[in-house]
């Protein structure tokens, strides 16, 4: 069964920020050292409100990025998931993880859970977060023995693994964006490739040592320099190969990095940081949250949610999917990215309709909190909608059909199967020395406009794939994953394959303004006077709707990867990321295939090797084909919501 939300306005705005001076006439800031079983304490900010009249449930945020500002005397500006919470009247704390800023340990990456626990040393986060909700609820006597837990990205982490084995006072949790897997899908990987600049950026200066337990303003600020703008030019010619990294750049100063690169494969390293199997008998009641366009983790959310729910679930598990960016639901409108305009500010949505009252039932016990097991954004549309579960299923007032879009000779793209006889294919030549750039723009990094932006420039390449449909007659809406089903083959020893699926806009699509009218300030512009810089030509538009990547020597195995027979057609099946998304009546589908992604992703010399330890001398030029006969049909499976 479905709900279809109307796009009205909210009935109350978004409370504005509670800022400093508010903060600090209404809260008392205290800073403790909690003790964990093993002996280690960790730094913890608490924020009690002044009002002791009654007492208050705590929400706990733990982080390796600062609990700053430290001292007693300095406040942050703004408490809680949104600025609602602090207005409220809740306990905030706030903990430095294990081995960070000014707690004491030793920090490791994505903490390997311990299913088993042995003795005091034997701890892992759902130990600390055990331990640090046991001291707060004996500690604080303002506290009403109810505690929430919430993060986002890395913290979304610790608050998923919080989640395992709770305390029993831990009574709701909301793991946003979590990581859950850095190797198959979260963050540094995509089925085993490297998602360079995200990668590269983010440990270079995340990864640098700390030695002993140190605040932001004692710490060196010595963020990598690039020296260019360029990141495509940087990543090809001034890094070159993965191997050269550590010895040109990092100088094997960030651990993890070195790490990463020995463990090329879905080895114990990496199946030790792998979360899932341990998200069993969870006691809280979970929303988790996740962006549609979030660059850096959709995967997390959408495998916290689902092997939260194939364990069984006593309580709630909630799971909300905006039109946002990475945390974008927890700031801005969200009603926008790139080019592409929502129509509704979906992050104000968020925090006042799902959060907000998630937390207050729960913590407070107050309010009809009538949350639906899934809200999910529907882009295209550009509307809410509840669903009984997610994926959806069919039910009363809702169909869901799996449904193929096959590849067909001459760029075509059906829903009906191919009927060539023979070795029907398409083919391009993959050269990594001249790799498909992500995106037109000049930028270092991940930018992440690139989940919506137009591919047409990367339809204009030889080396990329591109198949399109009719003219939509009416409305197609796809929900949950996509599935690849693909039959390609390699003159070289192992490739990669990105598949793109885009939203192609009619040629007279209306422009989107994107500023002000022509004109000096204050002047009246001539009828239909309009600055063209202020305005983007959305006219024919190819909008990025899902796109995701393959490392092709893992097709059977991550741990176990195998070679390609040169020129022998192979089949290559992996699923992509769910979407939520309808192509309106007029718009056409169309699907690209490429073998680059740069610099996305890594480039893969396109022979079967170590690709950590690669030169310049591997990579080498490789002939791809797409096969889309009758007998090896390669196509995309979709689930098509009525």
């Amino acid at each position: 069964m479905r709900k279809i939300f109307g796009l009205l306005a909210l009935g109350a705005a978004l409370v504005s920020g509670q800022g400093l001076e508010y903060v600090k006439a209404n809260y008392t800031k205290y800073e403790y050292k909690v003790p964990m079983r093993d002996g280690v304490k960790l730094f913890t900010s608490v924020y009690v409100p002044k009002d002791q009249t009654q007492k208050y449930p705590i929400l706990m945020s733990r982080t390796p990025y600062t609990v700053a500002p430290y001292g007693v005397d300095k406040y942050k500006t703004d408490l809680g998931p949104s600025p609602l919470f602090g207005k409220d009247g809740y306990i905030f704390v706030y903990q430095d993880v294990r081995g960070k800023w000014m707690s004491e340990g030793e920090f490791v990456n994505m903490t390997p859970h311990r299913p088993v626990k042995n003795g005091p040393k034997d701890i892992d986060e759902s130990t600390d977060t055990y331990d640090t909700i046991d001291w707060l609820v004996k500690n604080l006597p303002s506290n009403n023995g109810r505690v929430g837990t919430w993060g986002i990205s890395y913290p979304g982490f610790y608050t998923a693994a919080g989640m395992i084995n709770a305390h029993p006072a831990h009574v709701a949790a909301s793991p946003q964006a979590p990581i859950v897997d850095w190797f198959t899908g979260d963050d540094f990987h995509r089925n085993g490739v490297l998602w360079l600049p995200h990668a590269f950026g983010f440990l270079a200066s995340f990864g640098v040592p700390r030695p002993e337990p140190i605040t932001p303003d004692d710490a060196p600020r010595n963020p990598f320099s690039y020296k260019t703008p360029d990141g495509y030019d940087f990543y090809l010619r001034k890094m070159g190969p993965l191997a050269n990294a550590n010895e040109r750049f990092l100088k094997n100063n960030v651990a993890f990095w070195t790490d990463m690169m020995k463990h090329d494969t879905y080895d114990e390293f990496w199946q030790s940081r792998n979360l899932r199997p341990h998200l069993k008998a969870i006691k809280p009641a979970v929303l988790t949250v996740g962006g549609w366009y979030d660059a850096e983790n959709i995967y997390g959310a959408l495998q916290v949610y689902g092997n939260v729910e194939k364990q069984g679930f006593e309580k709630q598990n909630l799971l909300v999917f905006g039109p946002w960016v990475h945390g974008g639901w927890s700031r801005g409108d969200g009603d926008r990215l790139g080019d592409i305009r929502f129509g509704t500010k979906a992050s104000e949505y968020y925090r006042d309709k799902l959060e907000f009252p998630f937390f207050t039932h729960h913590l407070k016990q107050k309010g009809d909190m009538k949350l639906a097991k899934a809200t999910a954004f529907e882009t295209g549309t550009n509307q809410w909608r509840t669903f009984d579960s997610w994926p959806p299923k069919s039910g009363p007032g809702l169909t869901v059909e799996k449904k193929s879009l096959y590849f067909h000779a001459k760029g075509k793209l059906a829903w009906e199967a191919p009927t060539e006889a023979g070795d029907s294919f398409a083919e391009y030549v993959s050269d990594p020395m001249k790799p498909v750039p992500f995106m037109t723009n000049i930028a270092t990094g991940m930018t992440r406009e690139y989940m919506t932006a137009d591919q047409r420039f990367a339809a204009s390449r030889p080396d990329v794939l591109v198949f399109e449909s009719a003219e939509l007659t009416e409305d197609v809406t796809i929900a949950g994953p996509l599935e690849n089903e693909l039959i390609l083959s390699t003159s070289g020893t192992d490739s990669d394959w990105a598949v793109k699926v885009i939203d192609v806009f009619p040629d007279d699509y209306p422009d989107t303004e994107d500023g002000p009218p022509a004109g000096p300030p204050g002047a009246r512009p001539a009828a239909g006077a309009r600055n063209p810089a202020t305005y983007v030509r959305m006219g024919g538009y190819q909008q990025l709707v899902r796109g995701e990547m393959f490392r092709g020597k893992f097709r059977n195995s991550f741990s176990k990867p195998e070679a390609f027979v040169p020129n022998k057609a192979t089949p290559l099946k992996f699923a992509m990321n769910d979407v939520f998304h309808t192509f309106r009546k007029g718009h056409k589908i169309m699907i690209q295939v490429q073998s680059t992604w740069f610099p996305l992703a890594d480039r893969n010399p396109q022979k079967f090797m170590n690709i950590n330890e690669a030169k310049d001398a591997d990579f080498v030029k490789a002939t791809q084909r797409l096969y889309h006969s009758k007998a090896q049909a390669s196509r995309v499976n979709v689930l098509v919501v009525k």
